[in-house]
């Protein structure tokens, strides 16, 4: 930075410059202190900047040195936002992975680089409209140069697309000596240009990882402030505000505007309410969403009761409770919904928000959440494409639902070459081919949030208990039909009969083929579960065991947990060969640090390790990579015992003839040792 001491800027000349290109192409561009609309009717990409934070730390005040707003011809609109320094290479910082670096290790934003970098500054002002707007796609242009020994210009561009499907970091798009590339008979190649760049699987999932340790942040410090700041708020009240404020916020463009905080007035008359104006605007939502009556009647009824109470309406210092705890949760979270990260975001707020809540350890263990990636195994080990049925019967955040749709979404889009088909069949696997039940409304209520967010796949989410109330059937809208489920994927409340068994065999019971994977306590098939297990097995094929590490939910609770995988409709014969895992260590270190800004580490090829265990259930021994025969064991069990279900890779006791050699070399050594020593005693006694 010392460069800033002892050169001049020349920021007014790249400025003047850059300008003249825009103004020679006839551009209706608008200067750092113009609105697109007036001071007094901002449009939606003004109040966005003014709502988002600023570069230096504060709320407000984003002001790009140049922006427009340009229309392709199908007639999409893209905001374009410019961003000019006068310093050689201040250009664009990135990190070690190429990003735009705007975030710190610590998940918070880099003011130095937002600040100190022409690209950086633009792509944090396409933030901000990715947080506040509907726009999913813009333009950050950042400018910089100096000048020579000449006295002339020397220049650099930097030209990046940002949007969800590079998580917001944004992607350089190419090289670019002027900015012609804005003029109307240039844009429409250049948009087709943007359209091409794509990232590697690698780049996504590392872009992804990196989104979700931020959401793990916002979420942790979103929840510390409604909990320490804001009385009289309980933890179920916390969810339906944050689902409310959510769902008011995605919109749907062109027919539902999103719910902007200035709408809300904090006004005290009913119907003007902030509570009745977030209860409109859902309704609208839902309604143009086309979702049953009958869950569209029982998602208003539930948040209802939140937010129309009388003290979270109630008015001080002009403003609601209401009021300010959407702001929080919309300034906090804004990005990462509307990003569409493929992610369990709802199961992470789940399970932050109950981790302020003093359950007993068995009420904890029932609502503790699969991690994303055992999600992810369970998937795959449920043998789930795009043409399954998937259901589950204890659905919690409905984060293995949101799993299993991205495994089939994937499936499809990698099979189906017809654009149409594809959509419709996209269409078909979010309404038709998922189902889930959840009998604690709060969570239910989480579980269509996360759905909602994901595309919508709500439809058959059911508020139901899955032992007594659930007949196989449809729910809103299609209830005559049986879901023709083939694939069962399931964490069940370990608190319930057979530590969560009694759900395996109601829903096996009412499936003609398929697959199915659960993680549940180890002791459901060491015995506690066997009048469940024995009956599983008349009817059912155990295919594989799997042991799971002992910390897995560590910092919710500590319980040892196994996978078990079936086949649906074959009965267990005693002759099977059953795959027995030892996946103690898979692979990732876990830490409990509040502070910490990764509590979850790859440190030992954890993503090799869990592709390998769901080849090994698919394939068997040919399989083995990384795993040895001390992990992995095929085996037997007795269908009349059910208590057989957790062993392990038999040791071979019978001793080698180099065992015996050692045995015999320690023996003589030891018996050289005491020798010497009783040597040693005689020679002290015999010089005293």
């Amino acid at each position: 930075m010392n460069e800033k001491k002892t050169t001049q800027s020349i920021e007014p000349n790249i400025a003047e410059l850059a300008n003249g290109w825009l103004k020679s192409y006839k551009l209706a561009y608008k200067l750092e202190q113009e609105y697109f609309g007036t001071k007094d009717k901002p449009t939606e990409i003004d109040k966005a900047l003014d709502y988002y934070y600023s570069k230096n730390g504060g709320v407000g005040g984003n002001r790009p040195d140049a922006k427009l707003l340009l229309q392709d011809k199908n007639l999409d609109y893209y905001p374009i936002l410019i961003e000019y320094k006068g310093y050689k290479d201040r250009l664009v910082k990135l990190d070690s992975e190429g990003k735009v670096e705007n975030i710190t290790a610590k998940n918070e934003p880099n003011l130095k680089n937002i600040n100190g970098y022409a690209v950086n500054g633009a792509v944090h002002y396409a933030n901000a409209i990715q947080h506040h707007t509907n726009f999913k796609e813009i333009i950050a242009i950042g400018m910089t140069g100096y000048k020579d020994e000449t006295g002339k210009i020397v220049h650099q561009i930097g030209v990046y697309y940002v949007s969800g499907s590079n998580f917001g970091y944004g992607q350089r798009v190419g090289e670019f000596s002027d900015f012609s590339f804005l003029k109307k008979e240039n844009f429409e190649a250049f948009i087709e240009q943007v359209k091409t760049l794509s990232l590697s699987q690698e780049e996504i999932d590392k872009r992804k990882e990196q989104r979700e340790k931020e959401i793990d942040v916002s979420l942790v410090k979103l929840n510390n402030d409604i909990y320490e700041n804001e009385k009289g708020i309980g933890e179920n009240e916390r969810v339906y505000l944050v689902a409310a404020s959510i769902i008011a916020t995605i919109g749907i463009p062109n027919k539902v505007p999103m719910l902007d905080k200035d709408e809300l007035k904090s006004q005290t008359f009913v119907g003007g309410r902030d509570g009745d104006i977030l209860i409109g605007r859902i309704n609208a939502f839902l309604k143009e969403k086309k979702l049953p009556e009958e869950k569209q009647d029982l998602i208003i009824r539930t948040l209802q009761n939140t937010l129309l109470t009388e003290n979270i309406n109630k008015v001080e210092n002009g403003e609601s409770q209401l009021k300010r705890v959407f702001t929080k949760i919309v300034d906090d979270l804004g990005i990462y919904y509307k990003i569409g990260l493929t992610t369990d975001f709802t199961g992470k707020l789940f399970n932050e928000m109950y981790g302020w809540l003093g359950f007993t350890q068995d009420k904890l263990n029932d609502v503790v959440l699969t991690p994303s990636y055992v999600a992810t195994l369970l998937v795959k080990l449920a043998r789930v494409n795009k043409d399954s049925f998937v259901w589950d019967f204890a659905t919690g955040s409905a984060g293995l639902l949101v799993a299993a749709m991205n495994e089939m979404l994937v499936d499809a889009k990698n099979t189906i070459t017809s654009p149409d088909e594809l959509t419709q069949k996209e269409i078909k696997i979010k309404a038709e081919q998922l189902l889930g039940l959840e009998l604690l409304s709060s969570v239910y209520m989480l579980a269509i949030l996360n759905m909602i967010l994901m595309g919508d796949g709500s439809s058959n989410i059911l508020n139901k208990d899955s032992i007594k109330d659930f007949d196989g059937n449809y729910g809103f809208g299609n209830s005559a039909n049986k879901f023709p489920a083939d694939a069962f994927i399931l964490n069940p409340p370990y608190s319930a009969n057979g530590n969560g068994m009694n759900f395996v065999e109601r829903a096996l019971g009412m499936m003609n083929k398929g697959y199915a994977a659960i993680i549940i306590q180890n002791s459901a098939g060491s015995g506690k579960a066997s009048a469940y297990t024995k009956k599983i097995l008349e009817k059912h094929t155990l295919l594989a065991s799997i042991k799971m590490p002992i910390d897995l939910f560590l910092g919710k609770s500590i319980v040892q947990t196994y996978i078990y995988v079936f086949k649906v409709n074959e009965k267990h014969h005693k002759d099977e060969i059953v795959k027995f895992i030892d996946f103690s260590e898979d692979g990732y270190t876990r830490t409990n640090r509040k502070k910490a800004s990764n509590n979850l580490k790859d440190s030992n090829q954890a993503k090799e390790r869990y592709e390998e265990v769901a080849k090994l259930v698919r394939f068997g021994r040919s399989k083995l990579n990384i795993f040895t025969d001390k992990e992995y064991h095929e085996g037997h069990i007795d269908p009349k015992n059910g208590a057989d279900w957790n062993q392990t890779a038999p040791i071979d006791t019978k001793p080698t003839l180099q065992d015996f050699k050692k045995t015999v070399s320690d023996y003589l050594a030891w018996e050289v040792a005491t020798i010497l020593k009783s040597q040693n005693k005689e020679a002290e006694n015999m010089g005293k």
